[in-house]
């Protein structure tokens, strides 16, 4: 079965996310299950690929490129929502439509024919690109309980809840315990807000691990701000989360956007490294009773008192550890049944 994603917010190596990291787990069970996947992207500016896809589109004539750096075809082009060429040289049998751009990708694929499964990664209903009700999906699929009932709420939707497909594997590691880590910085992650718990615990070690490519002036003012605080090391993004979930002590998830999961929730928690987290969206899911929720709107103070009371009562720690990893071997997030449950839904949508 060949099996077409399209990822209309850009994709990997130029942008990283949960939504790419699960794609691209997905694509590779495929693989190993003798299924030939393949992903449509929207291509972003800057760097080597841009020059290579330029050339490729000028020596072809066609309006996308082709490569293979992550084993599978990535068919990149500045804009995806076209995808007759794409129909016509991958020939899916079914295509996974997801983040950005969904109903104007949606709609062109099944102009030519191919069935089309909707995976709701996240409830941003304004990056749509047009009325959802437009299109008529073979079936649904939604990243967390939370996410499913907000698509059922707004339009009347019903979908399969499989949460991101995370392999343990390239995850899991044994943890020195040594510092607070914070994936993703961004003030909508709640990066401005994680510096100001920083400010107030300054005898604990924080790392901050960039993620999602920020504007200039977003990203001159967060290293500004870190650099008053001694306490904070900011890092670039990496593709070796082995290597920074293996110092972690405590995963920091301050976010203040309406997450649909928390991928690195189901990550650190692989390690049996709790989290302290906002209670925005889907992300108290994703934690469960592997760590302590705070809303979201609390003051860096009340974030500190619970930083503080996990980072120093061994007894709390212990039992948050435990919860962690035992909540990581729940059956809805082991990867083999994730992906019976993904084939499954895409086979039914072919037939």
């Amino acid at each position: 079965m060949r099996v077409l994603f399209t990822c209309g917010l850009g994709y990997l190596p130029q942008r990283a996310g949960g939504a790419q990291s699960s794609t691209d787990q997905l694509a590779n069970a495929l693989k190993r299950s003798g299924h030939e996947p393949a992903v449509l992207t929207a291509l972003e500016p800057g760097g080597r690929l841009v020059w290579q896809s330029k050339l490729q589109r000028k020596l072809t004539g066609r309006t996308f490129s082709c490569d293979r750096v992550l084993g599978y075809p990535v068919f990149r082009a500045w804009s995806p929502t076209d995808t007759a060429e794409v129909v016509h040289r991958f020939r899916p049998d079914v295509a996974v439509v997801q983040n950005g751009s969904m109903v104007p990708i949606a709609e062109s694929l099944q102009k030519e024919g191919v069935p089309v499964v909707l995976y709701f990664r996240n409830v941003e209903f304004s990056e749509m690109g047009g009325k959802l009700e437009a299109i008529c999906p073979a079936a649904c699929i939604s990243n967390s309980y939370f996410t499913a009932q907000r698509y059922t709420d707004a339009y009347g939707i019903e979908s399969t809840v499989i949460p991101p497909l995370v392999e343990p594997a390239k995850y899991r590691t044994n943890s020195t315990r040594e510092n607070v880590t914070l994936i993703n910085p961004s003030p909508l992650k709640g990066g401005n807000l994680a510096i100001d718990i920083a400010a107030l615990c300054p005898d604990i070690p924080f790392v901050f691990v960039q993620s999602w490519k920020l504007h200039d002036e977003t990203h001159a003012a967060l290293v500004r701000k870190i650099a008053q605080i001694p306490n904070i090391t900011l890092q670039p993004r990496t593709d070796d989360m082995k290597s920074i979930y293996g110092r972690a002590r405590i995963l920091l998830a301050p976010s203040q956007w309406e997450e649909a999961w928390g991928r690195v929730a189901s990550e650190a928690h692989c390690s049996g490294i709790p989290v302290l987290g906002s209670n925005r969206g889907g992300l108290p899911e994703a934690i469960g009773p592997g760590g302590v929720i705070v809303p979201h709107d609390a003051s860096a103070q009340d974030w500190a008192e619970a930083l503080r009371q996990m980072w120093d009562d061994k007894d709390i720690y212990d039992s948050l550890s435990f919860a962690a990893r035992d909540f990581a071997g729940r059956p809805e997030i082991v990867p083999e049944s994730q992906f019976k449950t993904f084939l499954k839904v895409v086979t039914n949508a072919v037939a």
